[in-house]
């Protein structure tokens, strides 16, 4: 670390300069992928030495770490958001679960081409793995509570596990794209209302008779 470089940061709160280097390999993986993704090369794209970098996430797997903890906290960040601007009954809150899993900070490129591969890396990264099981477990958790409310019980666990899988698979099927094919967010997300509704009022017939 260079005498300029230790200034700076001093001068920058850590968080701040923290932000700077994830959002710098969030720029280097899209690009490059992150096999190709080095310290070496986040620290370029974000003006800095390698050496601060190590300093603040020690070695690449600790910043690959910090980058998918943030972008699991930036989808949560927009679930709360999108359920505060809804109605606070059962179906109006899924929907805003809906919306912020097709929010345009996770289906823009290069949001897709981040998660696509951050789940490749979970596989044989066990910390990714287990972040991936803590994001699945509270989305599923998420879309239980409500779902509670408007289907029967014995149907309440199919039910959520068929819409966490048919919000994932409509992701991962815009993903797989040809990059000239732009994603249809309002299509996706009419899809899986569609879902939503199909099996709330066949459980209220069902509730009925």
């Amino acid at each position: 670390m260079s005498v300029n470089e230790a200034k700076n940061s001093r001068i920058q709160p850590e968080h701040v300069r923290r932000e700077q280097i994830i959002q710098a390999a969030f720029e280097v993986i899209a690009t490059l992928g992150l096999t190709n993704t080095t310290l070496a090369k986040i620290a370029a794209q974000a003006g800095l030495s390698t050496g601060i970098v190590s300093h603040y996430f020690g070695d690449k797997q600790g910043l690959i770490t910090a980058c998918m903890r943030e972008m699991l906290a930036e989808l949560q960040r927009k679930t709360v958001q999108y359920k505060a601007k809804r109605a606070i009954d059962a179906t109006s809150q899924i929907q805003a679960i809906i919306d912020s899993n097709f929010d345009t900070s996770q289906t823009s490129a290069k949001a897709m081409r981040l998660w696509l591969e951050f789940w490749t890396a979970s596989m044989h990264m066990p910390e990714l793995q287990r972040l991936q099981r803590i994001n699945s477990h509270r989305s599923y958790s998420n879309l239980k509570y409500h779902l509670q409310q408007l289907v029967i019980p014995m149907q309440v666990d199919t039910i959520t596990q068929g819409l966490a899988a048919l919000i994932d698979g409509l992701w991962l099927r815009a993903s797989l794209m040809s990059h000239q094919e732009k994603f249809d967010v309002a299509q996706a997300r009419h899809i899986a209302y569609q879902y939503l509704e199909m099996h709330i009022n066949t459980d209220q017939k069902l509730t009925e008779n």
